[in-house]
């Protein structure tokens, strides 16, 4: 958050200098089309500052998550679909589809899963749009934990693979605790409130991510806490709030989630 507000700072002493040199009186050696340049370059910092990502609008991401066994089997696949916004609605920052082939060990707590994700992403602003486009392969344990009935607890370990467009090939290491308490009933069933919460963090294994540009180690952290609902046994329901913070700012985030198994 410091780092954003010292680069709107500098933005603005950036925007002052350029206006000062453009107000002088230029010398007639200078050409005309030089003061055209300033003047096209101020234009360009004014453009800018205000195309970047604003951490005080609250972002809104709506998604499904669904699940199922091959019949009685060790089997199954896992998906979601998410759609996230900058603001709550209308700007776009990523469409996520993501799916995979799930296997469960006999007797084990521990769910592994392959998958396959595509993601679009596009930049901050209603006036502009410039989508990128990634696919990313990865590989998951979910390792499930209860304490009694009422806490239920999922570690997730998530290793990905990405493609992203004009970026080097790259790889990133996730983990997330997820943490489900019943409410109005002694364990998770039908017409169950629940508290839900997560926290997962985010690792790059290498910085350097071509064309000149570099990230950090630490990419991201996310924060969640909702209020769940079971509709039916295999339905149920999350409205939330997730925090999202990276090396360069802080951002809140609506979340309504639908979980569905079949």
């Amino acid at each position: 958050m410091l780092l954003y507000f010292s680069a709107k700072k500098l933005i603005f002493r950036v925007k002052l200098i350029i206006w000062d040199l453009i107000n002088q009186n230029i010398p007639s050696k200078i050409m005309k089309h030089q003061r055209y340049i300033l003047i096209a370059l101020f234009s360009f910092v004014c453009y800018n500052s205000y195309s970047q990502v604003k951490p005080e609008t609250l972002g809104g991401w709506y998604m499904y998550f669904w699940n199922t066994n091959i019949k009685k089997s060790n089997w199954g696949f896992q998906g979601d679909i998410q759609y996230r916004n900058w603001n709550v609605a209308g700007d776009l920052e990523q469409l996520l589809l993501r799916g995979g082939l799930c296997y469960s060990p006999k007797e084990s707590s521990t769910k592994l899963t392959l998958g396959y994700a595509f993601i679009l992403s596009d930049v901050f602003g209603l006036q502009q749009s410039k989508i990128s486009q990634e696919h990313r392969i990865y590989q998951e344990a979910l390792i499930k934990q209860s304490l009694g009935q009422r806490i239920h607890l999922n570690h997730r370990f998530r290793f990905e693979q990405r493609l992203v467009q004009y970026q080097k090939f790259r790889m990133r290491l996730r983990y997330n605790l997820f943490i489900n308490i019943a409410l109005n009933k002694a364990k998770m069933e039908k017409n169950t409130f629940y508290l839900a919460l997560y926290n997962e963090i985010f690792i790059n294994t290498a910085k350097d991510i071509g064309n000149g540009k570099s990230v950090e180690i630490f990419d991201r952290n996310r924060a969640y806490a909702a209020l769940g609902y079971h509709i039916l046994d295999q339905l149920k329901v999350q409205l939330g709030y997730m925090y999202q913070s990276n090396n360069l700012y802080g951002k809140g985030q609506l979340q309504l989630s639908v979980h569905h198994t079949f």
